[in-house]
């Protein structure tokens, strides 16, 4: 029998390769983002600094970027993501302190329900953050330049596609995600405009009479089509603004 064929061993050595997520909910009525603790033993890069959740790809496990993504977002919060996106790679020979390594980033957006966090083998504590006073703890790796750019996507996006619906449970109602967007962008709305905008963009189903946010009946709505946003063809107007055009 013919012997198989062995491919030639690397003449360089492999980089550190890992995959980090940005994982976004609404709580309390704000953005917040997940952060662990790494552990204080002075032997592991970082001891005692803030983080995005994340690890090392297991070749063994991840037959690619996004199945890692799904794991460790598994591992973190029990459950997998409304959605997520791959963010982008950052990589250099002095992000982390054991060698040349890069990262593979994503952001997850989930709804606000309880979600049991997982602080994992290389974290002493995870806990949900808001998302402005996230950006101004001092991270470790470049994890605050990884979170400040999840944060600038996400907020391009929302000008112009169905995002924020991935932060509710469904079935919700127009005015509950009004707010989600609302939260999102840190502005107001043009409340007619956005009423006109959700109901012609073909993404939303009607889900029967829900009690709304004031006590009262509302119509509910579910999403057509969960695999991806739907993209508007203009951005949101700001409530005091002038409506948009027909």
């Amino acid at each position: 029998m013919d012997s198989e064929k062995q491919s030639p061993a690397l003449e360089f050595p492999r980089p550190l390769v890992t995959v980090d997520i940005v994982i976004f909910s609404v709580l309390e009525g704000a953005l917040q983002v997940v952060l662990v603790k790494r552990p204080g033993d002075q032997s592991e890069p970082f001891p005692n600094r803030w983080a995005l959740p994340g690890g090392f790809i297991d070749v063994g496990k991840d037959a690619s970027l996004l199945d890692c993504a799904l794991r460790k977002l598994r591992e973190k919060t029990g459950v997998d993501a409304s959605y997520l996106e791959q963010l982008g790679s950052w990589g250099d020979s002095q992000r982390d302190p054991r060698g040349w390594s890069v990262t593979n980033a994503f952001f997850a957006l989930m709804p606000g329900r309880e979600l049991a966090l997982t602080k994992g083998a290389n974290a002493a504590h995870v806990e949900w953050v808001d998302a402005e006073a996230a950006l101004r703890k001092r991270m470790a790796f470049d994890h605050s330049e990884i979170l400040s750019s999840a944060l600038a996507r996400l907020r391009s996006k929302v000008e112009y596609t169905s995002l924020p619906a991935f932060l509710l449970d469904e079935p919700f109602t127009l005015p509950q995600l009004q707010q989600m967007y609302e939260i999102v962008l840190g502005r107001p709305v043009d409340k007619s405009a956005f009423r006109k905008r959700m109901l012609d963009g073909g993404f939303l189903a009607e889900a029967g009479m829900v009690i709304g946010g004031l006590g009262r009946p509302a119509m509910g709505y579910r999403l057509v089509d969960r695999s991806h946003a739907t993209h508007f063809p203009r951005t949101f107007s700001p409530r005091d603004a002038a409506p948009e055009s027909e």
